[in-house]
């Protein structure tokens, strides 16, 4: 400025001139333009956080100075760059259009982006992203950030890293496992050996592929889930009579289900019980505390119950119902704490004949001794007791009768015919979950009765009998002691010692699995409840 004249003049410091007259622009293309062009302007250094984890927009206050947000470099090609050109900001406001007097800079977080030229990664930046967030800054209908919400988005973000929910590994490894009860129905049990998975509350048996037929193997030979489990309201236990194995663990859900889960190394099941038994615990704790937490709402709602209108009663009304249905369907106790109060009684067709005892706190069970007792008061000279099948409609009523009655009459009228009775007494043996000979002494009555010396025969016999658990030797002794009377009026009835064995052999003494030679075990079965009545007082003898 000339201080005489008041006039802005113009100088140029390269040729030493000076002049009134604005000096003419430079031309696209002289030679200053484009090396001013070609190079790319520094950029200031960046004074805000940067977060390459989320897409969010968040707060922060510059300290001095203004902060211009870093350009977009368009990768057209190797070796060429073009700099997208930001729009002029005032020189009184910031990067975002805000006023000095009170500057907040809105940043939005760098975008990680890789360019088709391997050289040059960068992280960038979306120019748009930053225009659209200062407009939306900048709008009158876009609500101000207090200094209340700037400090609480800040806090928030440096509170921590972000930890995802999620549940851990608990432990997973190979088991031996069988299913006994399915909703409270007994089944057979089928050994097999599966990897057991404990995740998040839920024991999972996922199938072998070795152990598929061959028919239905995946072709990608993955193992899939064949139970699932959850642990929630259950209890597991060691189970060392229900099964001849050792380091034998009884898991029982609320469902109705019980599980048998077996592994010789007994560190490990030790290692899987107490896992397991420390999860259940964690769920029940943690079911204890939604169960508060659900007791508040409800109190919440009824007090913003009162406080609403009639018009939205009817509403409210229909979620409160299904509210309260859908706890009371969750809280629901679990089936083995009802049986154990004795609101549900277990059957006694299909129970475990251990477990049957235990229950009636006896070594034989009530129905075998009744049925007994019954045959011989109706008398034994009946033609073909125990061969010919009874009336099954009336055998299934009478099974119905005794698993919901606990006093059963026998002599009713309904039970007249003595072979309703017998048919009643050979279902229950075989329906028992292990026959009355167990799985675990199959192979050994089996190699005992091809022993060629009739003695010895005899004498490894009465040592495996006496090896049975007490409820099967004693229930065992009854039986056969029955069967020796029948045989004695097998002049009547027709039904001699070798008749009775055709009969009863395949009921009391099967093996576990089913296998090829099933007709040869018939014959050997046979042959083993044939010597125990022709030898009942040496091998049931207590010396």
């Amino acid at each position: 400025m000339d201080e005489a004249s008041g006039r802005y003049y113009y100088h140029n410091p390269s040729s030493g001139t000076t002049t009134w007259a604005p000096p003419e622009p430079l031309s696209p293309t002289s030679p200053a333009s484009r090396r001013q062009d070609s190079v790319p302007p520094p950029l200031p250094a960046e004074d805000y956080p940067v977060d390459t984890q989320h897409d969010d927009v968040f707060t922060t206050h510059p300290q001095q100075q203004v902060v211009i947000p870093r350009a977009q470099l368009d990768l057209g090609g190797v070796g060429s760059s073009r700099l997208q050109e930001l729009p002029p900001l005032p020189q009184r406001l910031m990067g975002n259009g805000v006023s000095e007097e009170r500057p907040t800079l809105q940043v939005r977080n760098w975008r990680h982006s890789v360019a088709e030229d391997t050289f040059a990664p960068s992280h960038k930046r979306n120019v748009s992203d930053f225009s659209e967030v200062s407009s939306r800054r900048n709008s009158p209908d876009s609500p101000q950030l207090s200094d209340r919400n700037l400090k609480r988005n800040l806090s928030d973000r440096s509170a921590g890293p972000h930890r995802p929910h999620c549940h851990l590994l608990e432990k997973a490894g190979i088991m031996n496992k069988t299913k006994v009860v399915d909703n409270g129905k007994k089944i057979r049990k089928n050994w097999s050996q599966s990897w057991t998975v404990l995740h998040g509350g839920i024991l999972t048996f996922h199938r072998d592929p070795k152990s598929a037929p061959p028919g239905t193997a995946s072709k990608t030979s993955q193992i899939v889930p064949e139970y699932t489990v959850e642990l929630r309201g259950a209890s597991v236990g060691w189970a060392a009579n229900k099964s001849s194995k050792k380091n034998v663990l009884e898991l029982k859900t609320r469902q109705g289900c019980e599980y048998l889960m077996q592994y010789d190394t007994e560190s490990i099941i030790s290692d899987w019980l107490k896992v397991m038994q420390d999860t259940i615990r964690q769920l029940e704790v943690d079911h204890q505390s939604e169960e508060e937490d659900d007791a508040a709402s409800d109190k919440e709602d009824k007090d913003r119950r009162r406080t609403s209108n009639r018009g939205s009663g009817g509403d409210s009304e229909q979620r409160r119902v299904r509210t309260k249905l859908r706890r009371f369907l969750q809280r629901r106790p679990t089936l083995q704490s009802v049986k154990e109060k004795g609101y549900i009684r277990d059957n006694v067709f299909g129970c475990h004949l251990d477990t049957l005892c235990h229950r009636e706190n006896c070594n034989i069970p009530k129905f075998v001794e009744k049925c007994i007792r019954a045959v011989e008061r109706r008398g034994l000279d009946v033609d073909g007791i125990y061969r010919v099948s009874g009336n099954l409609a009336v055998i299934q009523r009478l099974r119905h009768k005794a698993d919901h009655e606990e006093q059963l009459d026998l002599e009713d009228g309904q039970w007249e015919e003595v072979h309703v009775i017998t048919g009643a007494l050979k279902l229950f043996l075989r329906e028992l979950p292990e026959p009355l000979f167990p799985f675990s002494c199959f192979d050994k009555f089996i190699a005992a009765i091809q022993v060629q010396d009739y003695s010895l025969r005899v004498s490894y016999m009465k040592d495996l009998v006496r090896s049975l658990p007490l409820p099967n030797h004693d229930t065992m002794e009854l039986l056969f002691k029955h069967l020796l009377r029948v045989v004695d009026h097998k002049e009547s009835n027709r039904m001699s010692v070798q008749s009775v064995s055709i009969v009863f052999g395949p009921t009391l003494l099967r093996p576990q699995t089913e296998s090829s030679n099933m007709t040869v075990h018939m014959v050997f079965q046979s042959q083993i409840v044939e010597l125990m009545l022709n030898e009942f007082q040496t091998v049931f003898s207590q010396s």
